[in-house]
């Protein structure tokens, strides 16, 4: 409206049109403050259910994805080496050495006199570990065939054992390369190079996926016994990882028990997986976290990994700090976890006493009543699985953490990153059986590449005598 227009209105008009903007203005306040009161309302939620970022203490993420801060630039320089006053430790001298150096002075380095009729004592010994330059030898077969003057009967006389006449490459050279492969996560080029650099021997990419299938094939049929001391254990450690196979989502699993480790990679992570394994067996005790498939395994007793819980319950303390009840329970499950390392030190009867307080405090915890979402979620769990969380306060055969399964998947994360992903279903099988083979044969002391010499046959060098 002009001033021209607002000059010919009178006072009743003009008071009209100011009591309707006074109106307006009123809804427009009234909307304002419920927008605001909305908003207010939505703040508080998305604060209330913010979580914090996770890390490696209040999640399963591992540690390496942890966000590093920089280093204070007033922080003091920590003193590295031995603390003052430690006791030196020197490396050992070897009893029988291959090779003896013996240096004798000869002449005077002042006056230059002959020092052979001077008598002379040891005064200093050193030795020194050198490797010898390898060199792959080539061993050449040749095999002749005889005709019988009697039957007529043709004869051949049989290769014995690691040099047999369809062999190319040697046991000690084909383990050298699943080694390489296997345990030190080497792509395909970087062990041709390995084995040109360190050995001078030419292989294809070919040549070692040969010998993989080989070593695989070796190895499924070893898996079989360690399927049935995994079926046999009393106590089984239970875990999972995401694989990549084909370019598509799988998934390795792994059970480990005092006598066996057993790994398996398949496309799905159901409860499938464990039945197919475990078949109508049952272990007494399963050790897992709270995945759903793993507590479904067929066990008459579960223990839940408590690292776990630690983790789970850190998280809702950071997102609830107000709030008492997870933190309680924290310092709970960490007193449980070293009472069970004093089993032994302390006397039974204080032992027994301290596990009935534990159990008494728990359920004390367990009964009080929460609200906050993220405290009421754990308590729920906690109260579903009240008879899975001190299991290992009772037997000695079992953990409270789920710790050893984690530490046999380990590997395989490393292998995941570096090499990517399988890209057959033989490789696939084949890196799970090494895998076990190894693993359970590290639990009685052996060596990787012992493991994998004794699978892959008798070494063709050095040569052994041919029976007439």
């Amino acid at each position: 409206m002009s001033q021209d227009e607002l000059e010919q209105l009178s006072k009743q008009e003009f008071i009209e049109i100011i009591l309707r903007q006074h109106q307006q203005i009123e809804d427009l306040m009234e909307a304002y403050k419920k927008l605001k009161a909305d908003h207010e309302a939505l703040l508080m939620k998305f604060e209330h259910n913010r979580k914090p970022p996770t890390n490696s203490g209040n999640s399963s993420q591992p540690p390496s994805k942890d966000q590093k801060k920089n280093k204070p630039k007033d922080k003091r320089k920590r003193h590295h080496g031995p603390p003052k006053g430690h006791e030196k430790h020197e490396r050992e001298l070897v009893a029988n050495p291959d090779k003896i150096i013996e240096l004798h002075a000869e002449n005077c380095t002042k006056c230059q006199c002959k020092l052979e009729q001077e008598a002379e004592k040891l005064v200093r010994v050193n030795q020194i570990t050198e490797l010898p330059e390898i060199q792959a030898q080539v061993i050449e077969v040749r095999q002749y065939e005889k005709v019988c003057s009697h039957c007529g009967e043709k004869q051949r006389a049989q290769a014995p054992d690691g040099l047999e006449m369809g062999r190319s490459f040697g046991a000690r050279l084909e383990s050298t390369v699943v080694y390489y492969r296997q345990e030190q996560h080497m792509s395909y080029q970087r062990t041709q190079q390995a084995l040109q650099n360190l050995y001078g021997v030419e292989i294809s990419q070919g040549g070692i996926d040969g010998i993989m299938q080989k070593a695989g094939e070796k190895a499924a049929q070893a898996v079989k016994e360690i399927e049935a001391r995994i079926k046999q254990s009393k106590v089984i450690h239970c875990d999972e990882t995401s694989s990549r196979v084909g370019g598509n989502n799988w998934w390795e699993w792994v059970f480990c028990s005092t006598q066996a480790v057993l790994h398996v990679i398949r496309f799905n992570r159901s409860k499938d997986v464990i039945q197919d394994v475990m078949g109508n067996h049952q272990a007494e005790v399963w050790v897992s976290d709270c995945y759903s498939a793993q507590m479904k395994a067929p066990a008459h007793q579960r223990q839940l990994c408590l690292a776990h819980q630690l983790r789970n319950l850190q998280a809702a303390v950071e997102i609830e700090p107000s709030i008492p009840w997870a933190k309680a329970m924290q310092v709970l499950f960490r007193y449980a976890i070293h009472l069970q390392k004093q089993r032994g030190v302390i006397s039974s009867e204080e032992y027994k006493l301290q596990v009935a307080r534990i159990e008494r405090h728990c359920d004390r915890l367990l009964a009080r009543k929460l609200t906050q979402p993220h405290s009421r979620r754990l308590q729920k769990r906690y109260l579903k699985y009240r008879q899975s969380l001190f299991v290992f306060l009772y037997r000695e055969d079992v953990s409270p953490t789920n710790n050893v399964a984690e530490r046999a998947l380990r590997p395989s994360v490393v292998h995941r990153k570096v090499i990517g992903c399988f890209r057959s279903d033989w490789g696939v099988k084949a890196f799970a059986d090494l895998a076990s083979l190894i693993d359970t044969a590290e639990l009685s002391g052996r060596y990787a590449f012992q493991t994998l010499l004794d699978l892959m046959g008798t070494p063709s060098y050095p040569l052994l005598p041919i029976s007439p």
